[in-house]
Parts: structure tokens; sequence; C-alpha cells
């Protein structure tokens, strides 16, 4: 961990002037371009509330009509943080092969470039959710603590996108099956409803599921007034961690015959 955090650290300036190339090239062609970033998150949080406020027609006792939209508002953002990451970098090793091979570049700064490039839309979509959160007086003290959860989902998607991007270098099927991935995840995630709805013998697909941690602590920080409990920053803290520690030891054993296979 200490050898892959320092080598992050003494390429942070490249690290950061690449991610913003990144993010520039994203929209470059498109004919609303960086209002796409406010955009996406607004659509999807539209159709998404529509299903279940107005076909599913789901309530909550303790939660309005506006306040539930918000609610999902708090998984989504989130969730489509990490569905951008994994959508645009898990073939990022592969797609930068001329980078591998003809510059000095680290091969491990690629996917955290990803990552990185990613977190613009959740950045633009947090921003929009603490003003809307402020708006209906759902701040709290506990909406200080945003920044650790946050923390350590970034650590959780570089370790995730370190496996996986190394993985598909070998297994270029990998890439293409990642929406079918993308779409059972969005549905076995707490999104748009509670622990307490989902039937008992289904509960464990929710918690063995990493970005449901992750999910339930946006929303008890920004709309229920109150912090993850203690075994909630146990499993934060050894998802984020765990996960970082993982993808680097993962990727420092595999990079080494990068070069022959992208």
């Amino acid at each position: 961990m200490v050898a892959m955090t320092r080598l992050l650290y003494q390429h942070r300036r490249l690290l950061w002037l690449t991610t913003l190339t990144d993010i520039k090239a994203r929209y470059t062609g498109t004919v609303l371009g960086k209002l796409w970033v406010p955009l996406y998150p607004l659509l999807f949080l539209g159709i998404y509330s529509f299903v279940y406020v107005y076909i599913f027609q789901i309530r909550l006792q303790v939660f309005s009509s506006n306040e539930y939209v918000v609610l999902i508002f708090c998984g989504l953002v989130p969730f489509l943080g990490f569905a951008e990451v994994l959508g645009s970098g898990v073939g990022s090793i592969v797609v930068n092969a001329n980078l591998i091979k003809n510059t000095m570049y680290p091969i491990e700064l690629i996917p955290v470039k990803s990552v990185l490039a990613s977190q613009f839309t959740q950045v633009v979509g947090m921003c929009l959710l603490l003003l809307v959160a402020l708006v209906m007086g759902r701040l709290s003290m506990y909406t200080l603590l945003l920044p650790f959860i946050w923390f350590l989902q970034v650590l959780f998607m570089i370790g995730v996108l370190w496996i996986l991007a190394s993985i598909n270098v070998y297994v270029r099927d990998l890439q293409s099956v990642i929406g079918i991935l993308l779409l059972l995840l969005m549905l076995v995630s707490p999104i748009a409803y509670t622990i307490d709805m989902v039937p008992e013998n289904l509960r464990i697909l929710c918690w063995i599921n990493p970005l449901a941690h992750f999910i339930w602590a946006y929303q008890a920080v920004l709309m229920l007034g109150k912090g993850p409990d203690f075994s909630a920053w146990i499993a934060l803290t050894i998802i984020g961690l765990g996960t970082y520690l993982a993808g680097g030891w993962f990727i420092a054993r595999m990079k080494h015959v990068f070069v022959d296979n992208v």
C-alpha cells in the first residue's frame, strides 16, 4: 500500500493534468458539451423517480414524495459515479496501449486517471444534491462526514478498477458484459428502497453488495440526519481500504506482462 500510494503522490501533477485532459476529451464534439454533466444525473433521476413514485407508487411514511425523490438522489449519485468508472475504466489499459508502450507513463496511473475523471460527474451531482438538501433543511452536522465516506468510495473504485482493467487485458469480453453487470448491480442496490422493504431471504443480496453500504452512508448523512454507526464505518473501511490494497497488489503483479498483451 505504501509503495502504491507513494507512486500516486509522486506523479500527482501528471495524474491531475491527464485527468483534466480526459474530462475535456469526453465532451469534445458534443452539442451540449459540459451541460451533459448536470443533465445526466438529473435525467436519470427523473426517469428513476417516475418509475418508483408514479408507476410502482412506492411511499415511505417518514418522507413526503419530494423527500423520497431526494432520498433516491442520495443513492443515485454515488451509483452513477461508480457506473461511469466501470463503463469508461475497465478497458482503460487496453485503450491506452500506445501510452504504455511508447512513454514512461506508469501503468498504475491509467485506471486511477479514469476514476478521477469520472468523479467530475459525481462532484456536480453531489453539489446539486447538497443544494436541494439545504433548501429542504435536511443538512446537519453529520453532513461533515461526507468527505470521509467519499474518500473511502474513491479508494474502493480505484481498487476495483485496478483489478478489472488488469483482467480485461487478457479477457476482453469483460468490457462487453460490464453493461449487464451494472444493470444487475443497480437492481440490487438500495437506491429507491430500504432494507426493510426487501424480503428477509433476499437481504443477503444487499449486504454482500459493497456499493449498498456507501449508499446507506450517503443517505444517512444527507437525508436522515445521522451518521453511520460504528459497524457501518468498519464495513466502509474494510471495503474501501481492503479493495484498494487488493487492487494495488493485483496490478503490481500483472503489469510486467501488460506490454506483451495490449
